[in-house]
């Protein structure tokens, strides 16, 4: 199969992987051949990439991190608890819920499982969601990112445990902004900045009251909008003021948000999101974390498809973990615009004279 973006894809092409709504009913199932009405409404739901099959390409399987079944659970916990939140009449004074420290150590102890499996793979957010449940897909995807460079780190089973519930509920206070703001198209004017930057110390009080949540989730909470040079919010702390928790998610956080289709602008590329956190390097964020960060980044994952500087179409078929440009890429797609007759592969670390130009 290849991973291509909605643009690249034909009517014709057929489904190579299953497109599933977060509730587990199927939108587009394996096998459905794409028309254009099907790409349309596509494109309508925010899903801007998709597995295609490809006879040249047949034998390569996405690298997934984690499980869609264990991503599904995730969501519908995150998604169960902030609908329960914003039915209240008064959020900050609700009180403790039991289940909620439960439920997610629960999850959390799911994705630590899974990642262990896997504890030197590079991550790439190649998930299919549509863009109206952004909030809670950017909870899951800041989740693996951060406890990834927890296992990087060597923290233990505890550390990983907060560090994943942490990453689960930073944003849960965003149950006190008006849900139009979550997907605004449009900027936001002071008055609503000013309103959803209070999120941050509503979600601390909130987890603050909850049985079986530790302290230390209710302060990420609370400090993950805080900067390595004060300039965040909600208090203006600065460097090691900053839980190291709280750093690694608030870089997790960017980075996903970046690579992540908003409803006011497209993605950033994985490239572009790693230049933009480096440049951040000791103001934003400390930069020995940003370093370890992006060292279990991927650029270019299995499937993606490319174009090479030679005018040829190629499809990722293995990664080089210390060069990450540099992936090994089988051609698809000759110069002249004629398939490929042969399986060809090209590593690029050895082959210097030929580079990625985009991917498609």
């Amino acid at each position: 199969m290849k991973y291509l973006h909605i643009a690249s894809v034909n009517p014709g092409d057929i489904v190579a992987k299953t497109i599933t709504s977060d509730n587990g009913s199927t939108l587009l199932g394996l096998g459905q051949v794409l028309t254009d009405n099907f790409i349309a409404r596509l494109k309508k739901m925010g899903i801007d990439y998709l597995y295609v099959e490809d006879p040249k390409t047949s034998d390569l399987i996405p690298e997934e991190i984690i499980s869609d079944e264990t991503r599904q659970r995730a969501f519908k916990a995150i998604q169960t608890t902030v609908n329960h939140l914003t039915d209240m009449p008064y959020v900050i004074g609700i009180a403790s819920m039991p289940q909620l420290g439960e439920r997610f150590r629960l999850i959390c102890g799911e994705f630590m499982k899974e990642i262990s499996r896997r504890p030197h793979m590079r991550i790439h957010l190649m998930n299919l969601f549509v863009k109206d449940d952004y909030l809670f897909h950017q909870s899951i995807n800041v989740t693996v990112l951060a406890l990834m460079i927890g296992v990087a780190k060597g923290y233990n089973q505890v550390q990983l445990t907060e560090l994943g519930m942490s990453a689960l509920l930073f944003d849960i206070g965003m149950v006190s902004t008006p849900k139009h703001l979550w997907n605004k198209k449009t900027e936001i004017t002071p008055i609503e900045r000013q309103l959803i930057q209070t999120h941050a110390q509503v979600g601390y009080e909130i987890l603050d009251r909850q049985d079986g949540v530790s302290p230390l989730v209710a302060r990420v909470a609370l400090e993950h909008h805080e900067r390595f040079d004060g300039s965040g919010y909600p208090n203006g702390l600065k460097g090691s003021q900053i839980h190291e928790y709280s750093q690694i998610i608030s870089i997790a956080d960017v980075y996903s948000a970046l690579t992540s289709l908003r409803a006011y602008r497209h993605r950033y590329t994985p490239s572009d999101a790693i230049e933009f956190l480096l440049a951040t390097g000791n103001q934003q964020f400390d930069i020995k974390l940003i370093q370890q960060f992006c060292s279990y980044i991927t650029i270019y994952p299995v499937t993606s498809t490319v174009r090479l500087n030679t005018g040829q179409i190629a499809v990722v078929s293995a990664t080089n973990r210390n060069f990450i440009h540099r992936p090994v890429v089988r051609i698809i797609q000759e110069a002249n615009g004629q398939p490929s007759v042969s399986r060809h592969e090209i590593d690029l670390f050895h082959s210097t004279n030929i580079t990625i130009v985009s991917s498609l």
